[in-house]
């Protein structure tokens, strides 16, 4: 996955944990790649935002 998002691994650890944010172009190609829906987009959004701010 991270050779298809044309990321380091140690990067793609690190989103997967939520060690760290996706950039925008990254997170755009998940989106597109997984055919995520837009309920699931913002699950994902209101995860990060409850645990940056918990």
């Amino acid at each position: 996955m991270a050779e298809l998002l044309n990321i380091s691994l140690r990067q793609y650890v690190r989103i997967d944990k939520e060690e760290d944010l996706p950039r925008r172009d990254v997170l755009k190609n998940l989106i597109t790649m997984l055919d995520l829906t837009d309920e699931e987009i913002g699950e994902y959004i209101r995860g990060i935002v409850n645990n940056k701010y918990a």
